[in-house]
C-alpha cells in the first residue's frame, strides 16, 4: 500500500485532528487513527493505582499521514475536545517512501 492508499484509509476511517504548535496556532487539519493502549497491549505506561481505581495516564496509539513530523517539540493534537501531547513518534517507511507516522500520545489535563 503506498502513501495515497494509506491516506485514503485515514480519510475514510480516521478521526478529524488538529495539529497545533506550542503557541496554540493551528498548523494543519487532517484525519488520523487513534486507539487507547490497554492492559492487553502489555505496556505498563506509568499507570498508577489510586483510591478510586486504576489511572492509565491516558496513553493512545496514533497513526497519521507522513507529511506531519510529530517529533518537533511543543506540538499538540486536538481530537474533538480532547487535547493530546506526543510522547514518542517515528516515521514508518515502505522502501524509501514515508508511509505513515506512528506515535504514542498522551491525554493532556488542562
Amino acid at each position: 500500500m503506498h502513501t495515497n492508499a494509506f491516506e485514503s484509509v485515514l480519510q475514510q476511517y480516521g478521526r478529524a485532528v488538529t495539529l497545533t504548535n506550542a503557541a496554540g496556532e493551528t498548523l494543519a487539519d487532517y484525519h488520523a487513527l487513534l486507539q487507547p493502549l490497554r492492559y492487553k497491549n502489555k505496556l505498563y505506561l506509568y499507570g498508577v493505582h489510586t483510591e478510586i481505581g486504576y489511572n492509565s495516564q491516558g496513553h493512545y496509539l496514533y497513526l497519521g499521514p507522513p507529511q506531519f513530523d510529530l517529533q518537533e517539540d511543543g506540538l499538540s493534537l486536538l481530537f474533538g475536545t480532547e487535547h493530546y501531547r506526543v510522547e514518542r513518534a517515528e516515521s514508518v517507511y515502505l522502501a524509501d517512501e514515508p508511509l505513515y507516522v506512528w506515535a504514542i500520545i498522551r491525554r493532556k489535563v488542562l
